[in-house]
């Protein structure tokens, strides 16, 4: 498999530390808030890579939660719940939604207040080592002593610039030194550790995280592959590679991937900006799996522009799927054709390419769908593509359901029962050879944009119009 390095900057053939395993950190939500689509992006974009890396490994693949931050302590400040309330409500509602997204659980979630002990310890370490120094506001990394400093992000940074982006601290060596432990003030939310009481910076806990969790005891690097959006890359991932560098004497990972922004009218989404489309507020209108198809239908690196004419039309890519799927009713999965699996496993082990592994699934049900046409009864024919369908979907998380199920999407389970209702009195009706009232009840059916398919196996029905 080949994977493009952010921090080298060029695709490379991906080795892994360890033969036969691989090691994903992804940076999280910090859960004060609900999520919106830059999250989605990030959680779908390594789904995917995860997906595709298990096909060849045996992948470990490890997800936080930060849940003691600054953003988190205010929203106790406004809301008047206590910070594990509101941690543990946002991560139940980002872990709902990113479920209906089609994503896959972590094998590990950490939480940061979970991992105390081992960030205490990773920042006493520091100061031991003399690469951390305290101050009255807290206990910061001192960047002087890291020459490769900046190497992960390749920026050149003037103070004004960090500044503006970080806490400041006169009583800090550099501009760019950062908070590993920050002193709070009695009765504010804080911890004990032997340097003072306080709370953990936010770089320092994935570090102690990825420690904790996946760490090789041995070796050049700690993990195989650290991952997280382009807007995580400085000062966050930079700041915890230096850090575990100083401390481990190991690079954090070997390779790094980010996914791109999600824009809307050119501008990254930010709630700062005002401009954040939550997620729940898109799913009320739209089901998760073409939201899903939306989100990776665009190359991972590459921002997207968000709008919904692409939403749309990433709804009728979905269709096809199922329509197709629908053509292979009662079929028994055969073997997968190997032209195609090599072609899509190919495309998508090439960093990802969607756009290829995609026009291979078009070409492919374009193909099914012209053989079904002139024969629609081969059965090892359907097997086949029965197969592929199911191939799609365990790389692509695409085309799980039942396909008359989807068809029904945006039915209420009220409408859905008058529907019924409608279609058994119209059977009746044709029973008794009544053709006037059932020609009468297929078209009020029609006016409510129900489509009906008669069967030997009954009476099949299906949205014509959904989202």
């Amino acid at each position: 498999m080949y994977i493009y390095d952010s921090v080298k900057k060029t695709k490379l053939l991906f080795e892994p530390i360890q033969e036969g395993a691989v090691s994903i950190y992804v940076c999280g939500p910090t859960v004060y808030d609900d999520a919106h689509l830059g999250h989605a992006r990030s959680a779908v974009a390594f789904d995917l890579l995860r997906r595709v890396m298990s096909l060849r490994y045996n992948v470990t693949f490890v997800k936080n939660f930060t849940d003691i931050d600054d953003k988190i302590i205010k929203k106790t400040l406004q809301s008047g719940r206590s910070m594990d309330e509101i941690t543990t409500y946002y991560t139940k509602r980002y872990k709902d939604e990113m479920r209906i997204l089609g994503v896959k659980d972590a094998d590990i979630e950490p939480r940061a207040t979970q991992s105390l002990d081992t960030i205490i310890k990773f920042a006493q370490n520091l100061l031991d080592k003399g690469v951390a120094y305290t101050t009255n506001s807290g206990v910061y990394f001192d960047t002087s002593k890291d020459d490769k400093y900046l190497s992960i992000s390749h920026r050149n940074i003037d103070e004004s610039e960090l500044r503006a982006r970080v806490e400041g601290d006169e009583e800090k060596k550099n501009f760019k030194d950062f908070a590993l432990w920050k002193f709070v003030k009695k009765g504010d939310i804080s911890y004990p550790a032997p340097f003072g009481y306080g709370r953990p910076g936010w770089h320092i806990e994935c570090s102690a995280m990825i420690k904790e969790h996946l760490a090789q005891s041995s070796g050049d690097y700690q993990i195989d592959i650290h991952a997280g959006g382009v807007d995580l890359l400085f000062p966050h991932h930079e700041n915890e590679a230096a850090q575990t560098r100083k401390e481990s004497c190991q690079e954090i990972a070997k390779y790094w991937l980010h996914n791109g922004f999600v824009m809307i009218d050119g501008e990254k989404m930010s709630k700062s900006l005002g401009n954040s489309f939550f997620l729940k507020d898109v799913l009320k209108v739209y089901d998760g799996e073409i939201v899903r198809f939306y989100l990776l239908s665009t190359h991972y690196r590459a921002n997207i522009n968000f709008n919904e004419t692409d939403l749309l039309q990433s709804k009728k890519r979905v269709d096809k799927i199922y329509r197709l799927k629908k053509r292979l009713f009662d079929t028994q999965k055969g073997l997968v054709d190997e032209a195609f699996e090599r072609d899509f496993v190919e495309a998508l082990e090439d960093d990802m390419n969607i756009s290829k592994a995609l026009s291979v699934v078009d070409a492919m049900i374009n193909n099914a769908n012209d053989t079904l046409d002139r024969t629609p009864k081969e059965s090892a024919f359907k097997a086949i593509v029965s197969a592929n369908l199911e191939l799609i979907n365990s790389l692509l998380g695409i085309g799980s359901r039942d396909a008359i199920e989807y068809f029904q999407l945006g039915v209420s389970e009220k409408d859905k029962k008058h529907i019924e209702a409608l279609i058994n009195e119209r059977s009746e009706a044709k029973k008794n050879k009544d053709y006037a009232k059932a020609d009468a009840l297929r078209a009020e059916l029609a006016k409510m944009s129900i489509s009906l398919m008669d069967s030997v196996e009954g009476t099949k029905w299906e949205k014509s119009e959904i989202l």
